[in-house]
């Protein structure tokens, strides 16, 4: 079980960016459905609408429509635990985001986690 997170999701479906092939090749051989946080859903909307307009996030939007990606909605016990890993790593910095997709990898017990962050 892979979670997704907001960086391959924006580059699959970004033909010009560098990441695209490689993360385009990772979906398919990603099971169905690919599973992805709420909150992501917002970040990806939002820099797809920012560089790439309407039209790439409605096409994102009709993936999930269509059944391509699953939401995985938020426990309380997430936000807790994300309240956890941003305090930890205030330094680093780590947002809200990226907190939920470990939170969420982490209850799920995910195998992997997509994502382009370093």
């Amino acid at each position: 079980m892979i979670i997704w997170d907001t960086g391959p999701l924006v580059a699959a479906t970004d033909a010009d960016d560098k990441d695209h092939k490689r993360c385009v090749e990772l979906m398919r051989y990603t099971p169905r459905p690919l599973l992805v946080p709420y909150p992501v859903l917002t970040e990806v909307c939002y820099l797809l609408e920012r560089e790439k307009g309407t039209r790439a996030e409605a096409a994102f939007l009709r993936s999930i429509s269509n059944g391509q990606l699953s939401l995985v909605p938020l426990a309380r016990s997430d936000i807790d635990r994300m309240t956890e890993l941003v305090e930890t790593y205030a330094d680093f910095p780590l947002g809200a985001v990226d907190a939920s997709v470990f939170a969420i990898a982490e209850r799920l017990g995910a195998d992997s986690i997509a994502t382009l962050d370093r």
